[in-house]
C-alpha cells in the first residue's frame, strides 16, 4: 500500500522532468530568440533609460507652468541696533528702527502669466525630443534583432557546413577502404593509397576547423541572449522569403517607415522649438507672486504682512546673447536636416543592395541545387571508372572535391538567402 502511494507521488515529478527535458530538447525559433534578446540586451536597456530620461525632461518642461513655492528663513545679528537721528527744535534725537538681533522668514508663491512663448516652446521641444528618443529605441531594437538574426544564421550555416565536412570525411573514408583493398590485391599503386590518405587527413582537419567555428558561432549567439557561452544550442531551420515586391515600392516604404529618419525629423523639430524658446527670453516676462513675510522687530507695528505682486521684467538689450544662442540652435537644426537627407540616400542604397542580394541568392539556390545532383552522379561515374581501371585516382578525388564544393555552395546559398530576406526587412523598417 505504501509502495503504491510512493509510486503515485513520483508520477507527477516524472512527468514534470519529462516535460522539462522535452522543452530543453525543442529547437528554438528566431522569434523566440528575438523575444529573449529584447529582454536581456544591455544596449537596449540603456536606450530605454534614455527614453525615460526624455520623458522626465518633458515633465520638467510642463512643470514650468505651475506655481513656484519658496520658503526663506534667516537670523541676523548686527553689531549695533539700527537707529534714526532726528533734529527737533535744535536738539538731536535718536529713534531705534529695528532690533540688534532678529529673525525673519517668508513664504512666496510665483506663477508665470506670460513668458513670450518660452515655456510653451520648451514643452514642444521636450515633446519632440521624447518622440525622437522613442523612435531611436525602436531603431535600436531592430538593429538588435538583425544582430541576433546574423548570429542565428551563422549557427545554421556552421551546422550545415559541419554536415558537409562530415559527409566529405565519410566519403573519403569509404574510398580509402576501397583503394586499400585494391592495393592489397596489387591492382593499384601505393601512391593512390597515400594520396587518398593525405586527402582524408586534410578533410579531417577541415572538419575540426568547421566544428570550432560552430562552437564560436553558438557562443556568439548565446552572448546576445544573455546565456552562458557554452550552453547547448538547437535552432529551427529558416526558409528564404518567397514574396517578391518591386524595388520602387520597397524604397518608398523604407523612407516612410524607417524610424531613424523619423527620429531625425523629430530632433529637427525639437531644435526649432528650442530656438523659439530661447528667443522668447527677449519678450516681457510677466509673473504674479504672493505670500506672507515676517520680520522680527518690536519697533515695528506689523511684523508680519501678506503681499501680492504683479511683476514685469523686460530685457531690452543683452549684447546679442539670446540672439546668438538661438542662431546656434537653428544651425544645429540645419545640420540635422543635412544628416537626414544623407541618411535617406543611404537607406535607398541599402534597400537596393539587399533587394539585389535577395534576387541573387534565389538564383544561387536553383543553380546549387541542380549542381549537387550532377556532382553526385559525376562522383559515382568516376568511382566506377576507377574501380574498372578506366580512370586515374586523381579524377575520383577531383569529383569528390566538386561534390563537397557543390554541397557547401548550396549550404551557403540557403543561409545567404535567409539572411538577405531579413536584411531587406531591416532596410525597409519592417523587421
Amino acid at each position: 500500500m505504501n509502495r503504491s502511494i510512493k509510486i503515485r507521488g513520483l508520477l507527477p515529478l516524472a512527468a514534470l522532468a519529462a516535460a522539462l527535458l522535452a522543452g530543453n530538447a525543442a529547437a528554438e525559433s528566431l522569434q523566440q530568440a528575438w523575444d529573449i534578446a529584447l529582454t536581456v540586451d544591455r544596449g537596449l536597456k540603456a536606450s530605454r533609460e534614455s527614453t525615460a530620461a526624455a520623458s522626465s525632461l518633458l515633465d520638467a518642461a510642463k512643470s514650468a507652468r505651475l506655481p513656484n513655492l519658496a520658503l526663506e528663513a534667516g537670523y541676523t545679528a548686527l553689531d549695533k541696533a539700527p537707529a534714526a537721528r532726528v533734529d527737533f527744535f535744535g536738539q538731536s534725537l535718536q529713534m531705534p528702527l529695528a532690533q540688534k538681533d532678529s529673525a525673519a522668514y517668508r513664504a512666496m508663491a510665483t506663477l508665470p502669466l506670460y513668458t513670450g512663448g518660452r515655456i510653451e516652446r520648451g514643452i514642444d521641444a521636450a515633446t519632440a525630443g521624447m518622440d525622437a528618443a522613442r523612435l531611436g529605441e525602436t531603431a535600436d531594437a531592430q538593429n538588435l534583432k538583425l544582430r541576433v538574426a546574423d548570429a542565428y544564421v551563422n549557427v545554421l550555416r556552421a551546422s550545415r557546413m559541419l554536415k558537409v565536412t562530415e559527409s566529405h570525411v565519410a566519403s573519403l573514408q569509404a574510398h580509402a577502404r576501397d583503394v586499400g583493398n585494391l592495393h592489397e590485391q596489387g591492382m593499384v599503386a601505393k601512391s593512390d593509397l597515400l594520396s587518398v590518405q593525405v586527402a582524408l587527413a586534410d578533410a579531417r582537419q577541415r572538419h575540426l576547423q568547421v566544428a570550432n567555428g560552430l562552437d564560436l558561432a553558438r557562443a556568439a549567439y548565446n552572448r546576445l541572449l544573455g546565456r552562458p557561452l557554452d550552453q547547448p544550442v538547437a535552432l529551427d531551420d529558416l526558409s528564404p522569403e518567397t514574396a517578391q515586391e518591386p524595388l520602387p515600392a520597397l524604397s518608398e516604404r523604407a523612407l516612410a517607415r524607417r524610424s531613424e529618419l523619423a527620429a531625425l525629423a523629430r530632433q529637427i523639430e525639437a531644435m526649432r522649438h528650442q530656438a523659439a524658446a530661447v528667443r522668447g527670453e527677449t519678450a516681457p516676462q510677466v509673473a504674479l507672486s504672493g505670500g506672507y513675510g515676517y520680520q522680527e522687530n518690536r519697533y515695528q507695528v506689523h511684523q508680519g504682512q501678506w503681499m501680492v505682486t504683479l511683476g514685469v521684467k523686460w530685457s531690452l538689450f543683452d549684447g546679442g546673447v539670446v540672439s546668438h544662442r538661438a542662431n546656434a540652435v537653428e544651425r544645429q537644426a540645419a545640420a540635422l536636416t543635412e544628416q537626414r537627407d544623407e541618411l535617406a540616400s543611404i537607406i535607398a542604397l541599402q534597400v537596393r543592395q539587399t533587394w539585389l542580394d535577395v534576387q541573387e541568392t534565389r538564383k544561387r539556390l536553383i543553380v546549387t541545387q541542380s549542381a549537387i545532383a550532377q556532382a553526385e552522379e559525376n562522383l559515382r561515374v568516376a568511382r566506377d571508372r576507377y574501380a574498372n581501371g578506366l580512370s586515374t585516382h586523381t579524377e575520383v578525388l577531383d569529383a569528390e572535391t566538386l561534390r563537397t564544393g557543390s554541397e557547401g555552395n548550396h549550404a551557403n546559398a540557403l543561409s545567404d538567402a535567409a539572411l538577405a530576406g531579413l536584411r531587406l526587412k531591416r532596410a525597409t523598417g519592417e523587421l
